[in-house]
């Protein structure tokens, strides 16, 4: 078995289950070193289209369905539908980091196979609640958005950091309590109830992915000499990332390794050390 076969296997693949068995079998076999050799002379493919592609619709964000009234099922299954493309999505840019940056430390291969996996079992949780509304991945249009970030960021593990989970996961962490706001009021409804806990455990564990993407991000920064805030707001302005968020989680943010000052950047109001 070579790890980048399989994972470029899977990266290609719109199985969702695939991808499960090869996230766990690659994670079993982390530290064997042999298995992440690569000596076939192949260097990792760039891809053009999606896994989701061949299921999913794909328009522009402005042709998307809105997300709103949650009292009724289509609108529940609207909401439902894109938080669980953000999660496939991010199942494949975990594995995809693995794949293409191959000269990072084993422990990096090991974080993102964990982040994998984490996401595939958030794909699982909230694929359950959308088959009980009575829908399914692919009912609903999707967007690119995250495939064309990953595209982006092929060539540079820093940059990768930097948009994928310092940016968009991050945003993620500053959005998730706004939508359990909006869903408390319906949290009678059985479906409802089950999405505020898989939400929670959601937010709990992109934290840490974002913690991750964090941690690797300084090390690149580090290793090249640079210094981290003024790298990461030179990132943004590049890919048209840097306006002002109105609200950010600083606590969220903070957990997962965001300094007060950095956060005041980005548009907190208030931050304390």
């Amino acid at each position: 078995m070579n790890g980048y076969d399989e994972l470029e296997k899977a990266l290609r693949s719109g199985n969702p289950d695939l991808k499960e068995r090869i996230a766990g079998e690659l994670l079993e076999h982390c530290n064997t070193e042999e298995i992440w050799r690569s000596d076939t002379g192949r260097s990792p493919q760039n891809f053009s289209e999606p896994s989701y592609g061949g299921f999913c619709r794909i328009v522009n964000p402005r042709d998307l369905p809105r997300r709103r009234n949650f009292a009724s099922t289509e609108g529940l299954a609207v909401l439902v539908h894109s938080i669980l493309h953000i999660e496939y999505s991010a199942i494949d840019l975990a594995m995809d980091a693995v794949y293409r940056f191959r000269e990072m430390p084993a422990a990096y291969r090991r974080d993102w196979l964990e982040v994998a996996a984490d996401e595939i079992r958030h794909f699982g949780m909230l694929r359950e609640i959308l088959r009980s509304l009575g829908y399914d991945y692919g009912d609903f249009p999707v967007h690119r958005g995250l495939f064309d970030a990953a595209v982006h960021t092929a060539s540079d593990a820093l940059e990768r950091m930097a948009v994928i989970p310092r940016h968009y996961e991050a945003t993620g962490l500053d959005v998730n309590p706004q939508i359990v706001r909006k869903l408390l009021p319906h949290r009678s409804r059985p479906e409802v109830a089950r999405l505020l806990e898989a939400l929670e455990i959601i937010y709990r564990e992109e934290i840490e992915h974002v913690r991750k993407g964090d941690r690797w991000f300084r090390y690149l920064c580090e290793r090249r000499g640079l210094e981290p805030a003024a790298t990461f707001r030179r990132i943004l302005r590049r890919y048209a990332l840097d306006k002002k968020e109105r609200r950010i989680n600083v606590e969220a943010r903070k957990s997962a390794g965001f300094s007060c000052p950095e956060l005041r950047e980005l548009g907190a109001e208030r931050c304390e050390e």
